[in-house]
């Protein structure tokens, strides 16, 4: 009797995207998003690490996505953690500098009365 694990491929031959995670040349810059959607893997990932919400939570806030969405794009951030947060980290030293290139009140700085 054939064993069934012996026709799951390895893990380093399994293909990168899932079929809820995609990158497309010229969408979003090429990083990887929502299949169908412009909700990228790190605005998940900032979503539920940095502002703390539950993928619950992202989903109503986004009902055209569903629960899986959000878990397989999560599992996509825990698998290429390091690159994902390189690239976070690297947006927002553009607005900072862009913040400083253009002076208080030109992005954000607009105050309440």
């Amino acid at each position: 009797m054939k064993s069934i694990t012996a026709s799951i491929p390895a893990p380093e031959s399994m293909p990168t995207e899932s079929p809820h995670i995609v990158s497309t040349p010229g969408t979003c810059g090429g990083r990887p998003r929502i299949a169908g959607h412009r909700i990228t893997v790190e605005d998940v990932a900032i979503w539920y690490e940095r502002l703390g919400m539950s993928p619950d939570e992202i989903v109503s806030d986004h009902p055209s996505i569903d629960l899986a969405d959000i878990h397989a794009a999560l599992s996509y951030y825990y698998g290429h953690r390091s690159e994902i947060d390189a690239a976070i980290a690297e947006g927002e030293r553009f607005v900072v500098e862009m913040k400083a290139k253009l002076g208080p009140g030109s992005l954000g700085g607009m105050k309440a009365n």
